[in-house]
């Protein structure tokens, strides 16, 4: 949406900013009453942050069932107010983003079996204990019974960036970067297809290809979309 993101209280005067508040209530005296004093800009990201630390400190006490509950309830959050269009300017596709949406499926899908084995709970614990600081499992360290849900939850995060970078492309037209963006787009369709069983290196080529080709819609550096399109070739 298209917000003016500069407000000033019409009860005391004070000015701050939507985009770091996410609030239309003044800071000081909490009035409702404010007005834009800016153009309006596109902006469709909130001031969220994932905090797992609650979730992780319930491993010990309650099970790592429980944590991964509470862990799940708190990435949902998370991901429902996560944009990527901040005061206009275009957000890259975050490791915390993608480790959210993949410790939200991988939690789902262990809550289906009956029981997990050791490596099924070390990935579980390495997407808790990382996941709220920029970092993922590695592909090799996806178990085969979880290779699923990495699918499906990187297909959804790409999706989740997509959705915003074509209101981002409607007024910074890049017919290139449309075009790889529609390869990736092309992709994730299979994925959600074949129910997110592909190979986790598969996945991870189109979550650097689309970070590859956002780097060159903020920078302009082609490397970056020839990057990107190579690492799409070699996908099969």
């Amino acid at each position: 949406m298209k917000i003016r993101g500069q407000r000033e209280c019409r009860e005391c005067g004070t000015r701050w900013s939507y985009y770091e508040t996410g609030t239309i209530v003044c800071p000081d005296c909490d009035s409702l009453r404010s007005r834009g004093v800016d153009d309006r800009t596109e902006h469709t990201s909130a001031p969220v942050t994932l905090d797992l630390a609650p979730a992780r400190s319930m491993v010990e006490s309650d099970g790592l069932s429980a944590a991964l509950d509470d862990a799940v309830d708190r990435c949902r959050e998370f991901i429902r107010r996560t944009g990527f269009i901040h005061a206009g300017e275009l957000e890259p596709l975050s490791e915390t983003f993608l480790a959210a949406n993949e410790l939200s499926y991988a939690a789902r899908e262990a809550n289906r079996a009956m029981r997990i084995d050791d490596d099924e709970e070390l990935y579980l614990l390495t997407l808790l204990r990382g996941a709220d600081d920029d970092r993922r499992p590695d592909s090799t360290a996806v178990p085969r019974s979880m290779r699923a849900a990495r699918g499906l939850a990187y297909a959804a995060a790409i999706d989740a960036y997509q959705r915003d970078l074509r209101t981002f492309l409607e007024t910074h037209p890049d017919q290139t970067a449309q075009s790889v963006f529609s390869t990736i787009e092309e992709h994730v369709r299979r994925i959600e297809a074949l129910d997110g069983e592909v190979d986790p290196k598969t996945a991870e080529r189109l979550v650097v290809a689309t970070q590859e080709t956002s780097e060159y819609i903020k920078t302009g550096a082609e490397t970056q979309l020839v990057t990107a399109q190579d690492r799409l070739d070699e996908i099969v």
